[in-house]
C-alpha cells in the first residue's frame, strides 16, 4: 500500500528507537508481543486515519455524519462487536447552537470472559465547514500526518480499532465488556450524547476517552473544566434617533450596563472565568436600538460553581439603567467539568509505567487547562476511574490549515492502550 510504503522508513527508526530503550528499561519489561503489534499496526492505522479524514464529518453535517459513522460501525462489527447506530433521543439538551438535525452514535459491545468493564469513547465530528476537504486533503510530511479533523479526533477513533485490532490478534478476551462509543456531537458539547456518555460511565469500571495529547507536553489528564455561555439579550424601544430619541429606550445602553457591572466576576483563584465575548445590537444608525446581546464564556473546576455563579448574575442584572426595558438572562451549562478520582490516579500512574517500559515518558496531570471534553459526562455519575487522552500526540485542532498527529506517538499509544485494558482485565490494576 502506498501509505505503508510512505512510513516504512519511519516504522524503522521507531523500531530502532525502542531497540535503544529495551537495554536502558530491561528491568521494567516490556511485552515484546504486544510491542511487535503495535509497530505493524503503525501503518495500517494510517490507513484508516486517511479512510476517515477523507470523510467530511462536521458537526452539522449529518450526511456526512451518517457517512462516517456507517464506516466505524462495518469496522468494529468486522473486529467481533455488537453495534448499533444510536439516535438523537428525547433527554437531548438543546442549546442556542444545536442543530435541528444531530448526528446519531456508534455503540460496539465486545463480550469477554472476565468480569471488568472498559469503555473507550472518542468522536467523530470536526469543526470545519464541508468542502474545505478539497483543499486540504491528508497527507505525510515527515514525521507528521495532516488532515481535518486528524487530532481531534480522528485519530481517537484510530487508535480505539487498532488497539482492538491487536486485542483479536492476541486472542485476548479476558475482560468482560469492552463498550466502544463513538459520537457525532462532542463539538457542540454533546447536546445527545451527555445523558448515554453518563450512563455508560457510571456502568463501566474504566472510561478511557481518546482526545490527542500535545506534541510538547504528553500527559494524561485527570480532571478537565467545566464549560457554560451566559446570554444576555435586552429589549427596549426603537425610536427616531434625530427626530425624537427620548421616546426609545436604548437596548445597547442598557447592555452596556450589564456588562460593566458583571465584568468583574471572574476568581482566578477559584478556577472561576466568566468573559464577555460577543456583542450585538441596532439595526439602523438613526434608530434608536430596540435589541441587544451579548454573550459570555464560562469556566469552572468545580460543578457547585456553577450555582453560585448564575445565581450571582441574575441577582445583578436585577440593577437596571435604562427604565421600562427588559433583561432576558439564559445560562447553558455546556459542560461539567471533570473532577480527578483517586481510581483515576491510580490507573493512570499504571498507564504511565507501561509507557516507560517503551522508553517514553507521560506526566499524569490533575491541572485544568481550561477545555472540556466527553469525559466530564462519563465520570459524572461515578468515581470510577475516567482518565482522558489516550488520543495520539498532535497538533492544531479548530486550525483550519495546519492539523496533524505524530507518526512515531502510534506505536507507543497503541502499547501503552492495549497493555492497559489487558493488565486492568487481568486484575492487576490496584486501585485506591
Amino acid at each position: 500500500m502506498l501509505i505503508a510504503s510512505l512510513v516504512r522508513p519511519c516504522r524503522l527508526a521507531i523500531g530502532a528507537l525502542f531497540l535503544t530503550s529495551f537495554a536502558a528499561s530491561a528491568m521494567a519489561g516490556p511485552d515484546a508481543t504486544v510491542l511487535d503489534h503495535a509497530q505493524r499496526q503503525q501503518p495500517v492505522l494510517l490507513d484508516t486515519l486517511k479512510n476517515l479524514v477523507s470523510i467530511e464529518s462536521g458537526s452539522g453535517d449529518r450526511a456526512g455524519l451518517d457517512k462516517i459513522s456507517a464506516y466505524i460501525a462495518e469496522r468494529l462489527s468486522s473486529l467481533g462487536g455488537k453495534v448499533e447506530f444510536l439516535e438523537p433521543a428525547a433527554d437531548t439538551y438543546r442549546m442556542h447552537d444545536t442543530p435541528e438535525k444531530i448526528g446519531r452514535m456508534v455503540k460496539a459491545s465486545f463480550e469477554g470472559s472476565g468480569s471488568k468493564s472498559i469503555l473507550l469513547i472518542a468522536h467523530m465530528d470536526t469543526v470545519y465547514l464541508k468542502g474545505m476537504l478539497a483543499k486540504q486533503p491528508f497527507r505525510i510530511d515527515g514525521n507528521r500526518a495532516y488532515g481535518l479533523g486528524i487530532a481531534d479526533d480522528k485519530a481517537g477513533i484510530a487508535v480505539i480499532l487498532h488497539t482492538l485490532e491487536i486485542l483479536k490478534a492476541m486472542n485476548f478476551r479476558n475482560y468482560g465488556r469492552v463498550t466502544v462509543l463513538i459520537n457525532g456531537d462532542e463539538e457542540i458539547s454533546s447536546p445527545a450524547s451527555r445523558s448515554i456518555f453518563a450512563k455508560l460511565g457510571a456502568e463501566h469500571d474504566l472510561t478511557m476517552s481518546h482526545e490527542g495529547s500535545s506534541i510538547t507536553d504528553d500527559q494524561l489528564s485527570l480532571a478537565t473544566a467545566g464549560i457554560a455561555a451566559v446570554t444576555l439579550k435586552v429589549t427596549g424601544r426603537a425610536s427616531h434617533a434625530g427626530a425624537a430619541p427620548e421616546r426609545g429606550r436604548n437596548a445597547i445602553y442598557e447592555l452596556a450596563h450589564q456588562l460593566m457591572q458583571t465584568r468583574d466576576f471572574s476568581e482566578p483563584a477559584k478556577g472561576i472565568k466568566m468573559n464577555w465575548t460577543m456583542i450585538n445590537g441596532g439595526t439602523n444608525r438613526n434608530v434608536i436600538p430596540a435589541e441587544a446581546s451579548a454573550a459570555a464564556d464560562v469556566r469552572v473546576e468545580r460543578i457547585a460553581d456553577y450555582d453560585g455563579l448564575e445565581k450571582k448574575v441574575r441577582e445583578t442584572i436585577k440593577n437596571q439603567l435604562i427604565p421600562d426595558t427588559k433583561v432576558d438572562l439564559t445560562f447553558e451549562r455546556r459542560r461539567p467539568p471533570m473532577q480527578s478520582s483517586a481510581a483515576g490516579l491510580s490507573v493512570a500512574k499504571y498507564a504511565s509505567n507501561i509507557y516507560g517500559e517503551i522508553g517514553k515518558s507521560i506526566k499524569v496531570t490533575s491541572t485544568v487547562a481550561g477545555g472540556g471534553t466527553d469525559a466530564a459526562f462519563a465520570s459524572s455519575m461515578t468515581q470510577n476511574a475516567v482518565i482522558e487522552r489516550f488520543g495520539l500526540q498532535g497538533f492544531g485542532a479548530h486550525s483550519n490549515d495546519s492539523e496533524y498527529v505524530l507518526i512515531d506517538s502510534i506505536a507507543p499509544r497503541l502499547y501503552m492502550t492495549t497493555r492497559l485494558i489487558m493488565d486492568f482485565s487481568n486484575g492487576l490494576v490496584k486501585l485506591d
